[in-house]
């Protein structure tokens, strides 16, 4: 009975013995759990690649009601009116040429409706106050294959130092001023880096 009680303690302590130097070797061989990735550090990291981007001006789409408000605001006039009376020629002013540049260059927007009743032509014209896109409204990292992370978040534009005018026109139907993005993340050198946005 002694001999058997024996072999069970030895037993026991054998397996512990296997346990203990199994966790030490699996704790030696440099096995890590990844850091921790907040929304609030997606955000940092996805901000500082935006900021590392040259500033670029926002398109903004024009349409009949913008170009009213464009006449109103004294950014462009009619210079040129056609024989069908519904297409124009509007040269940029100088306080329009302060805020806006035409995509094609020079400072004649070409208006060119289908008819009169075309309330859905549009041309583009783009800032000339650069800034760099802003990150807003990111979620909680999700867990993807191969140890990645996913968040995703509102890609704005920034229109600071844009005239109030064109502010007004650039919230009109028609203009996209965010969108929706996923950014992906993986650990290297033990920190999260910004792989990819799509």
């Amino acid at each position: 009975m002694k001999k058997a009680l024996n072999f069970k303690v030895f037993a026991v302590l054998a397996c512990a013995g296997v346990g203990l130097s199994l966790g030490l070797l699996l704790g030696l061989s440099g096995c890590k759990t990844a850091p921790e990735l907040t929304a609030a550090q997606a955000q940092a990291l996805i901000q500082a690649k935006y900021d590392q981007s040259p500033p670029v001006g926002a398109n903004i789409t024009v349409d009949d009601l913008g170009m009213r408000m464009g006449v109103t605001a004294k950014y462009w006039d009619r210079s040129k009116a056609y024989p069908n009376n519904f297409w124009a020629d509007f040269t940029l002013s100088p306080e329009g040429k302060k805020a806006i540049t035409l995509p094609g260059g020079g400072d004649v927007i070409k208006w060119r409706p289908e008819s009169a009743e075309d309330k859905s032509f549009s041309i583009i014209v783009v800032t000339t106050a650069a800034n760099h896109l802003r990150v807003r409204d990111v979620q909680d990292p999700q867990d993807e294959a191969g140890g990645t992370k996913s968040v995703v978040f509102t890609e704005a534009v920034n229109l600071d130092g844009v005239p109030s005018g064109l502010q007004d026109i650039a919230h009109n139907p028609g203009n996209k001023l965010s969108s929706k993005k996923t950014a992906t993340f993986a650990v290297d050198g033990g920190a999260w880096k910004l792989v990819s946005i799509v």
